[in-house]
């Protein structure tokens, strides 16, 4: 007697999207019976994720904002997720703090993300620089001479 599947190795878009609905449906129903498909559903997908989107033309900060967007997170909700104060998160949210090993476990840990997405360098505006407007200024150091 042949057993068919419930689910099978994503190979279209449409069926991508189709597992992303059932997946949101089961973790809104928030079931413990319904543990072992969200995480078959999780691995499938993360498969697909990781073969046909790439993650390296985006900045960790971008990412992060996405995926804020995605999961209707709002700052406070970082801040409590990584245990930070509000204000920290700001600074990383505008560029001005950097993300620290801690922080990039967490983040990869909840967005079920390797470590690698929020590990890549990026730059920072330099707070000294804030001042200016333009954005090729903003982050190259100003020496400014003091005329006697």
């Amino acid at each position: 007697m042949k057993h068919a599947l419930k689910y099978k190795i994503i190979k279209s878009e449409r069926q991508y999207n189709k597992y992303c609905k059932i997946l949101e449906e089961l973790v809104f129903r928030d079931r413990k019976s319904d543990e072992d498909e969200i995480e078959l559903l999780s691995l499938l997908i993360e498969k697909w994720d990781d073969e046909h989107y790439e993650l390296r033309d985006i900045n960790p900060i971008e990412l992060l904002r996405s995926l804020m967007d995605d999961h209707s997170l709002k700052s406070k909700d970082l801040a409590d997720l990584l245990d930070l104060s509000k204000g920290t998160v700001s600074k990383i949210l505008n560029y001005q703090t950097g993300l620290s090993k801690e922080t990039i476990r967490k983040l990869s840990s909840y967005f079920k993300l390797n470590q690698e997405a929020f590990n890549r360098p990026y730059q920072l505006k330099d707070p000294i620089n804030r001042k200016y407007k333009n954005a090729a200024l903003m982050n190259t150091e100003k020496r400014i001479e003091k005329v006697a």
